[in-house]
């Protein structure tokens, strides 16, 4: 019965180990106005470094909203990203934006204004 017991945990553990690696790190984006309605269609760029964010240049990953606000991003570093949302004459330019340093093989958001 202990050896039947003990065959399960370690069954459990590995089953357990296997899927946190199936899980890719990951950040969702949620964009709002000044108001705190979801904005679409936005252009959001992830940046890893702070100069690169704050000269638009070379962006990590790139994406638009869905009607509901949000974009993903898949397979990302565990670091933390500069975000630079745009629409139209909306952004959030020169506040530097940072996410905290992302969990890895997590699912993180975070949610951005536009004004």
């Amino acid at each position: 019965m202990k050896k039947t017991a003990l065959s399960l945990s370690l069954l459990f553990l590995v089953a357990l180990v296997s899927y946190a690696q199936l899980i890719k790190t990951s950040l969702t984006v949620t964009v709002r106005d000044e108001l705190g309605n979801t904005a679409g269609d936005v252009s959001v760029k992830l940046f890893e470094t702070e100069a690169d964010y704050l000269a638009e240049k070379n962006p990590a990953a790139e994406g638009k909203t869905d009607a509901k606000g949000v974009v993903k991003f898949k397979n990302l570093k565990a670091i933390p990203y500069f975000v630079l949302a745009r629409k139209g004459d909306k952004d959030n330019a020169g506040k530097g934006e940072a996410t905290g340093k992302l969990e890895e093989n997590k699912f993180n958001k975070v949610t951005i204004i536009i004004e």
